[in-house]
């Protein structure tokens, strides 16, 4: 049996759609480390949805309580962290995870994403006469900064969430973020 060590939390940005939940999860699942998406988290402490946050209080109030739970998550235990598509706009949660974790960014083309999340209401972004444009103006404002991020993995239309890991696996190791144990 395989066990891992992980020396920092593995915090998940990119674009909605994109599939920081679903590959983090996967991720949590095969190196037996816990997962926790932030928006949840938010959600718990608010006693609201994000998009109910949104409609009453705005952006700006969803985003300070995005920080006030990144930095709780990221003093804790390393963990592998799913984060909401703009977290990672903010200089001082990108600080933070620079210290305290290892940004990885799920990359994704607009059709891919427009795919999975066209229709859906709880995408407080796109609840707007034009979401296409949304996204595509999106994916232009954020690329630079995703960027920067320390890993960048290509999240594709037919790809595998098993495919996406085991690479991220790989990289961690040679990174030396994630330490393989037998026994």
């Amino acid at each position: 049996m395989v066990n891992y060590n992980l020396n920092k939390s593995v915090v998940f940005v990119g674009l909605m759609g994109a599939g920081k939940s679903s590959v983090g999860k996967r991720l949590s699942e095969e190196i037996n480390i816990p997962f926790v998406d932030s928006d949840d988290e938010i959600e718990l402490a608010a006693g609201m949805t994000v998009m109910e946050i949104f409609e009453q209080f705005g952006e700006s109030y969803f985003r300070s309580g995005e920080e006030r739970v990144l930095k709780r998550l990221l003093s804790e235990r390393p963990q592998v962290i799913a984060t909401g598509g703009g977290a990672f706009m903010s200089k001082k949660i990108r600080t933070m995870i620079n210290a305290n974790g290892v940004s990885v960014w799920l990359s994704a083309d607009f059709e891919t994403l427009w795919e999975r999340v066209q229709g859906k209401k709880t995408r407080p972004l796109l609840q707007v006469k034009n979401p296409q444009k949304t996204l595509k103006d999106l994916i232009i404002k954020r690329t630079p900064i995703y960027e920067t991020a320390d890993i960048i993995l290509h999240s594709k239309k037919y790809g595998t969430h098993s495919s996406v890991v085991s690479k991220l696996i790989k990289l961690l190791i040679l990174q030396g973020k994630l330490e393989r144990k037998y026994g």
